[in-house]
């Protein structure tokens, strides 16, 4: 029987324990052994007992993390910019995550093609390496007092680290000066019994693997000599041409990720070292569906003929889906028993080891029943038209009848504070302790209130504050058909921030509308124009659990069309300026840039969809965030947004050398400030920023806002940073109207 394994776990707590310690603990109302000691290893102990309890033979320990597990790599390496030198322990950590008074956090970005963020280490020549171990050795001896043997340390690969850092440095030089420190770890780790390690290596399922192949090969030449059991880990994607050299390397097991890319075809054509053992991971991390165990059996069975020694694990780390599906009780039955959270997974990792699958396919047909095709919606997309995913007009004549707004026209993102009266009032009305009409009253009051700070701070173009909203995904879902909504089903995005996927298991459509009610109400406060907020196709159907047995662009042409009917009762309703946020665009790029095409042609056509009907006075706004967007701005000038906003204060100005070296035409809104961030931003700092985007944007292209959405600030935060970055407006318009 193949034993099995897991290469990560939920690290959040079941009821989000980590969430309220670090935010106690960043208020001063939680001690440091209190968060260390009584809520994060407390919840660390309960994740590894239930994968023993699961039978999982060895448990993956390493993942778990206070914020980000890439930046606790940085901090072990002393990979620390100098900008945090005079802070030190956890002030020094929480800082480089989230940033501290006239100190910039590190770049946040997605990890890998997730909607995980980390924080992206800075190496430049102020960098030495150097080693401090002592957290990560004591979270190992800590899961082998509970799991004894069981035990397989997970350590982010050296060649990965290098991969995803801000590096200005020689690739080749840095990692000569980490693998000594790499192999102290090992050593380290050597003596405390431990009988194998997991390298975690996601970098080489990347399209660029082939240029890394002389730093892999020095690298674990160098690691295997420690003479300690290495699993070479990799997932998201297969290993695609460098397949051949790196299932050489020197290395005893290689986990490969099967639900995903085709590894399994390069098996197929190349063969498998008999020497090694293949870590087969063929249970979706990433998806919360139930394997179909014919299908898998029979994965299994062909790759048990090219791989004699193998075991059976998740694709991934399981920190993509819930804890377990087994708490959601308010989920229709025909839909729950084909569900599958981290815990699920870990008993289908088991049954499938075991071959003892009997049963497993029966939910699957009560399912089919339950969900069946709609019609009407499978004719409306049979009806399309190639004049259904373009405007009217093209941007040159469309912009100059839309709204005209003075030079750096200002807005925000869209959400305001969600504060705890904002939740309780929302609480109140799911407990039905108060009635529809009182909720909406209360709702009412703060979106008066938000679009009375935004009409006194002076800002151009309002936003009614989204204080309706819990997620900008879940509220729209909510409305749609075809989706389902856990009351459990937290995942972790980035910190203490979490979201709480809805799972698309039948046909998408509008029964009623989204966000025109809430819109006219902000509108009747204000004589400026106010911004109908939308979440766009590709950012719901990414941020959501779809059906894997639908082709993903089907999902996303419905979406795009309930959004589509939205956009025309918005304008019915009196919008001049709608926003479709797409922030999820670029995040679901597949790995491998000659993939790229085929996502993007169908990627960008939804959000075309959705706006192609919108009339030439509409002025069509996007936010994009978090992500490389650079090497995809072909695809972002087609999506014919006439302004586009995009998160600037912690990635530099990269994106915007990058616009104006495209020649993009459109008017662009780089953030000026980091909203992730508690520090509010000086007039100066801004001023600053501003100054940068003239230097390579016209001025009249400019639009300024905030990084992303305000949702997760304070009032007292908000306030005075619009404050500021109104001042720094006035500034800059004098500047140049001199």
């Amino acid at each position: 029987m193949p034993i099995t394994q897991t290469l990560g776990y939920p690290r959040i707590g079941k009821n989000r324990e980590m969430k309220r310690a670090l935010e106690a603990y960043w208020q001063g109302k939680l001690d440091r052994d209190a968060l260390l000691v009584d809520t994060f290893l407390e919840v660390m102990h309960e994740g590894w007992r239930t994968q023993a309890a699961a039978g999982i033979d060895l448990i993956g320990v390493g993942m778990e993390s206070l914020y980000d597990h890439v930046l606790d790599w940085s901090a072990r390496f002393d990979l620390i910019p100098p900008r945090f030198k005079s802070l030190d322990g956890l002030a020094r950590y929480f800082a480089m995550a989230r940033g501290a008074p006239g100190i910039p956090a590190l770049d946040m970005t997605k990890w890998f093609d997730t909607n995980y963020h980390y924080l992206a280490p800075e190496i430049d020549a102020s960098i030495t390496p150097s080693a401090n171990f002592d957290d990560f050795l004591a979270l190992i001896r800590a899961a082998q007092a509970v799991l004894g043997a069981c035990v397989a340390p997970i350590v982010l690969g050296p060649v990965t680290l290098l991969r995803l850092a801000r590096l200005s440095v020689d690739f080749g030089e840095m990692l000569s000066a980490l693998l000594p420190l790499y192999r102290q770890l090992l050593d380290a780790l050597k003596a405390l019994g431990v009988a194998e390690v997991q390298m975690h290596e996601p970098a080489l399922v990347l399209g660029d693997a082939a240029a890394l192949r002389p730093h892999v090969e020095q690298a674990y030449a160098e690691l295997a000599a420690v003479g300690l059991s290495l699993n070479l880990v990799t997932y998201f994607d297969d290993l695609g041409e460098s397949y051949p050299w790196i299932v050489a390397l020197p290395v005893d097991v290689i986990s490969l990720d099967f639900t995903r890319g085709d590894n399994l075809a390069l098996i197929q054509a190349h063969g498998w070292p008999q020497e090694k053992t293949l870590g087969a991971g063929v249970v979706d991390a990433r998806s919360v569906w139930r394997v179909r165990p014919a299908e898998t059996l029979t994965l299994l069975e062909t790759l048990r003929g090219y791989a004699p020694q193998m075991r059976i694990s998740p694709s991934a780390s399981l920190q993509f889906v819930p804890y377990t599906a087994a708490r959601e009780k308010a989920l229709p039955e025909a839909l729950r028993g084909v569900l599958a959270f981290a815990e699920e997974k870990l008993v289908e990792v088991r049954r499938l080891a075991t071959g003892d699958t009997w049963g497993m396919d029966a939910p699957w047909a009560e399912f089919y029943a339950f969900a069946p095709a709609d019609p009407a919606v499978q004719a409306r997309l049979e009806a399309l038209q190639p004049e259904d995913f373009t405007r009217v007009l093209p941007y040159t004549e469309r912009r100059p009848r839309q709204v005209q707004l003075p030079l750096f026209p200002t807005t925000t993102i869209g959400s305001f504070p969600q504060t705890s009266e904002v939740r309780r009032l929302r609480a109140r009305f799911n407990k039905g302790e108060i009635s529809q009409a009182e909720y909406e009253a209360g709702i009412d009051a703060f979106i008066g209130y938000t679009v009375g700070v935004q009409d006194g701070l002076g800002l151009d173009m309002l936003v009614h504050g989204e204080s309706e909203r819990t997620d900008m995904v879940e509220y729209f879902a909510q409305k749609l058909t075809g989706f389902a909504f856990t009351q459990h089903g937290w995942v972790q995005s980035f910190g203490s921030r979490y979201v709480r996927p809805p799972i698309i298991y039948a046909d998408v459509s509008r029964p009623q509308p989204l966000t025109v009610r809430e819109f006219r109400v902000a509108q009747s406060y204000t004589q400026k124009p106010v911004k109908g907020m939308l979440t766009g196709p590709v950012t719901i159907l990414n941020w959501s659990y779809p059906r894997t047995d639908v082709p993903r662009y089907i999902i996303a042409y419905q979406i795009a069309l309930a959004l589509r009917d939205e956009i025309t009762a918005l304008e019915a309703a009196g919008a001049r300026a709608i926003q479709v946020d797409e922030p999820a665009l670029r995040e679901g790029l597949p790995l491998k840039p000659a993939r790229w095409d085929a996502y993007l042609t169908w990627a960008v056509d939804a959000f075309r969809l959705a706006v192609g009907r919108a009339a030439p006075e509409t002025q069509i706004h996007t936010h994009m965030c978090y992500s490389e967007f650079q090497d995809i701005l072909p695809a972002i000038e087609r999506l014919d947004a006439d302004v586009i906003s995009i998160e600037n204060a912690r990635s530099g100005d990269e994106m915007l050398r990058a616009l104006a070296e495209y020649g993009y035409p459109r008017e662009v809104g780089p953030g000026v400030y980091d909203i992730h961030s508690p520090v509010v931003p000086s007039v100066a700092f801004i001023v600053g920023k501003l100054e940068s985007f003239v230097r390579h944007l016209r001025p009249e292209q400019i639009w300024v806002n905030p990084d992303c959405g305000l949702k997760t600030r304070a009032w007292d935060e908000v306030i005075p940073a619009l404050q500021n970055m109104m001042e720094a407006v006035r500034q800059m318009r004098r500047t140049l109207e001199r």
